[in-house]
């Protein structure tokens, strides 16, 4: 009597588990449960329909379909904790950073200069002010460091760092935009801060005029908000990520 209410049991799991687990699924994502209810829910349906496949009479049939809840559970399982792998990871990529000490309130002339970044509703005042709050670290004025040079200091970045050993060569200027014919031999660097300040006044840049390498890295990293790698070598880029 046991076997066949056993077996009974068996045969409902097969077949209305996978269309019931759906349907659960379908319905408490249309009440709009938390996550946290969803999941329990839908766990203790998948380990009911485990339990009695798994008690239900012996045979080939039945093992087979204990085994399909098996490996249904790890699959799910393995894609829940993907997805709370990326939100934490989202979250985290989202929280708020920890800038320099607020800046001096806008002038006229800044007020006037930002007024399309104040005027979008992402950025405002508020945003503009973290921009002008920010430190920005840029290791290489070359192929990438020059556009982004010249962007972070058309945005307002407050203080801009650059760093790099190497000097202006006519071979550069094709690629290399912050730099300009008169500027062949100056320091790279240099001819960043001259181009940046021409572009925005306003603003702080730190030229750093050597390497960076081992003996500098974590120093000037230290005093920066956020580093952007603009090198064209492994050694300097692993160093960078390192620091």
């Amino acid at each position: 009597m046991t076997e066949d209410y056993l077996y009974v049991a068996f045969l409902f799991s097969k077949l209305f588990g996978l269309v019931g687990f759906a349907a659960l699924a379908l319905w408490a994502w249309f009440r709009g449960w938390a996550r946290q209810r969803l999941y329990s829910v839908l766990s203790g349906w998948w380990m009911a329909m485990l339990l009695l496949s798994t008690h239900a009479r012996d045979g080939e049939e039945l093992h087979g379909w204990t085994n399909l809840w098996i490996a249904f559970g790890l699959i799910g399982g393995t894609g829940i904790l993907y997805g709370e792998g990326i939100r934490w990871l989202r979250a985290r990529s989202h929280a708020p950073v920890q800038l320099s000490p607020s800046p001096a309130a806008f002038s006229p002339a800044e007020l006037n200069r930002y007024a399309r970044h104040i005027l979008l509703r992402e950025i405002g005042g508020p945003g503009q002010k973290r921009l002008k709050a920010a430190k920005v670290l840029v290791v290489g004025a070359g192929g990438l460091g020059s556009p982004v040079l010249l962007y972070l200091a058309g945005a307002g970045v407050g203080v801009i760092g650059v760093i790099d050993a190497d000097v202006v060569e006519s071979t550069n200027l094709q690629r290399q935009v912050i730099h300009t014919e008169a500027r062949i031999g100056m320091p790279k660097v240099f001819s960043a801060e001259l181009a940046m300040k021409a572009l925005n006044p306003f603003i702080e840049v730190r030229p750093y005029n050597r390497a960076f390498d081992e003996g500098n890295a974590a120093e000037l990293v230290a005093d920066y908000d956020l580093v952007l790698d603009g090198t064209d070598d492994f050694a300097t880029r692993y160093l960078v990520n390192r620091a």
